[in-house]
């Protein structure tokens, strides 16, 4: 078994994969417990769907998807804070306008320009999409995020669990509500190409909900979280080159094991 994995590991498309994906899996276990907690779950989702647009844009236009994608989807997070913020719409209704109508645009500029490439592997990611220069700009991305998290932990925690009381001890919520969207726009971008518009929030749902079953702590939460991302994306991306389903799926799909036993056995520790 251990030849097998070596030899799997040999191709560098696979050591891509691995590299990104370890590092994204980390990033959106730490982000998600606060998501999660905070009942921002499906903002992950939605900016997703700005991502995908964005990526057609460049696709059609000839730039570096990366490059263009992140700072677009950027100003939709905090287009999305702004709109419910103000109150004007609320946040489930926001996030529905805005992923509905950036994967409707992404569409249309593909079709215009007769763009030629694979849906599929922008909609659920593909391994063989990633290039060097993705690994570099993840690896890049993936650091800034966990170090910027780690620093900002104690406000991270207190804004997520007591957003009045921490503004009323002089936190400014805003400002650090702003860095953790900031913060889950950039994972996101970065994860597309491995897992897809379709299935990136998964890496950040999945894990916090399992640990929450066994946890009780934010820290134990989210280290626990991190630990299930990685270990569950190794497991999907060498089960899934094993078994020739796509990689993304695969990922989810153990996700979604671990979460039912994790699920189970907190049942049994409430007896």
């Amino acid at each position: 078994m251990a030849d097998e994995l070596i030899a799997v590991f040999s191709y560098p498309f696979m050591q891509r994969a691995l590299v990104v994906g370890i590092l994204v899996s980390l990033c959106a276990a730490l982000l998600g417990t606060s998501l999660v907690l905070k009942r921002y779950s499906m903002i992950g989702d939605g900016l997703s769907h700005v991502g995908y647009g964005a990526f057609a844009i460049a696709a059609a236009a000839g730039i570096a998807p990366l490059g263009f994608a992140i700072p677009v989807v950027i100003a939709s997070a905090f287009l999305l804070l702004y709109i419910t913020r103000k109150g004007k719409m609320g946040g489930d209704s926001a996030i529905a306008i805005l992923s509905s109508s950036a994967l409707a645009i992404g569409m249309i500029v593909l079709a215009l320009n007769r763009v030629s490439i694979d849906i599929n592997s922008y909609m659920f990611g593909s391994i063989l999409a990633l290039s060097e220069e993705d690994v570099v700009l993840s690896v890049i991305c993936s650091v800034i995020v966990c170090v910027t998290f780690i620093l900002l932990y104690h406000r991270i925690f207190a804004v997520t669990f007591d957003e009045s009381f921490a503004s009323a001890t002089g936190i400014r919520t805003g400002v650090y509500n702003s860095f953790i969207s900031v913060l889950t726009a950039v994972v996101i971008v970065v994860g597309m190409r491995l897992m897809g518009a379709l299935l990136i929030s998964s890496l950040m749902i999945f894990p916090s909900l399992s640990s929450m079953r066994v946890c009780k702590g934010f820290k134990s939460v989210t280290i626990c979280s991190a630990v299930i991302s990685v270990v569950c994306f190794t497991s999907g991306l060498i089960g899934s080159y094993f078994i020739d389903v796509p990689t993304g799926a695969g990922i989810v799909v153990v996700n979604l094991a671990v979460f039912l036993i994790f699920a189970l056995v907190g049942k049994v520790k409430e007896r």
